[in-house]
């Protein structure tokens, strides 16, 4: 038996085997995203890189996805099942809104979620389908937005202050903590610009340590992905007014 362990020993070897390993595939992945609460919401952001292996496939990737006015879902893992798992819960939230003329709750959103992700055992098991996204919704009893993460199995977790997915979210969630403890102010207190400066800030620093985090360098104009959920809904924030923010609160 491999020394994987017995049960992974007897699973099928993946029919899309690369010459750089036995049986195992350099599968395309998308890599950190991560989600904190400031002053008047949930910031959600990521980089923009996604990998194969050691292979950089694309510094373009977007990673955020909007699955109704008062959900967001940011990817790590296979993109290609994720974002079919996105389109699947926008297809599911909107039927509900519309044959039930009300949303549907923020438990029932995260239990779809679950159901989703453990109907992709098979691919998890298998290690190329392997995904572990963050969910962030609103209950609309409170009208206050919360964070979630999930582990490839299903498993929901609430991040009360802020989540990390992906190679480089340890750097993040490292910092983070720091800052929940120490700094001054603390992300909780951001404005909207230091929220959006500290985001690019922390994927500059995972991009360190984390070959697989890319794609954002403010001094070329190239920002990160950022989406804000606040009880007003999702809002997308766009490159412009990212690079206003910097120069405002950098220079």
């Amino acid at each position: 038996m491999s020394g994987d362990g017995d049960f992974l020993a007897l699973l099928p070897k993946s029919v899309f085997a690369s010459a750089h390993g036995e049986g195992k595939a350099a599968g395309l992945e998308a890599t950190t995203v991560f989600a904190f609460h400031y002053a008047d919401g949930v910031i959600i952001a990521g980089d923009h890189r996604a990998t194969a292996g050691n292979i950089v496939f694309s510094d373009r990737t977007e990673k955020i996805l909007e699955l109704d006015r008062h959900s967001l879902m940011a990817i790590a893992g296979s993109p290609s099942i994720a974002v079919e798992m996105a389109r699947t819960l926008q297809t599911a939230f909107d039927y509900y809104r519309r044959s039930q003329l009300q949303p549907m709750s923020l438990a029932a959103k995260m239990r779809a979620l679950s159901r989703l992700l453990h109907d992709n055992l098979p691919a998890t098991l298998q290690g190329f389908g392997t995904v572990a996204p963050i969910f962030v919704g609103i209950d609309p009893a409170t009208s206050r937005p919360s964070i979630f993460f999930y582990d490839p199995l299903g498993a929901q977790f609430e991040g009360v202050a802020y989540a990390g997915s992906g190679s480089g979210s340890g750097s993040i969630k490292s910092v983070l903590h720091f800052l929940e403890q120490w700094g001054a102010p603390k992300p909780g207190a951001m404005t909207l610009a230091q929220a959006v400066v500290l985001a690019n800030r922390l994927l500059m620093t995972a991009a360190e340590f984390d070959t697989a985090t890319g794609g954002v360098d403010p001094l070329r104009n190239d920002f990160a992905t950022i989406k804000l959920l606040s009880a007003a809904g999702v809002r997308t924030l766009s490159i412009a007014e990212q690079a206003q923010f910097w120069r405002e609160t950098t220079l």
